[in-house]
């Protein structure tokens, strides 16, 4: 009778190919991870810069052209920004850049637009 049955060059070979799988599964959830966390920082200094330009829109004020800081927290991380006022080629408008970063990076999103006398 023969005998049934893998050998152990089989097995190997089996275990080797499972290795890899779990392997590049690991790697694809990390990066998942990790740009889950990158989404929800850029969305919460999203939601820093569009607070700055709403509030300045909400005080009916014309902007004067120069730089201030501002920091914010949202979903419990603390941010800080830098307000840019320029002034534009008509003299009834400005363009005002709002750079947002956390503690990490220096720059996590710009935003801009452009804001008219009231």
């Amino acid at each position: 009778m023969k005998a049934r049955g893998f050998t152990l060059i089989e097995v190997l070979v089996a275990l080797a190919v499972v290795a890899l799988a779990l392997g590049a599964g690991m790697k694809a959830a990390g990066a998942l991870t990790m740009n889950a966390d990158r989404l929800q920082r850029m969305t919460a200094a999203q939601w820093c810069a569009e607070n700055q330009l709403v509030e300045l829109r909400l005080t009916k004020q014309f902007p004067g052209v120069g730089e201030s800081s501002f920091s914010c927290e949202q979903l419990g991380l603390q941010f800080r920004g830098l307000m840019r006022v320029q002034p534009t080629p008509n003299p009834n408008f400005r363009r005002i850049d709002t750079v947002v970063g956390d503690e990490t990076t220096e720059s996590l999103l710009t935003l801009t637009t452009i804001q008219g006398r009231f």
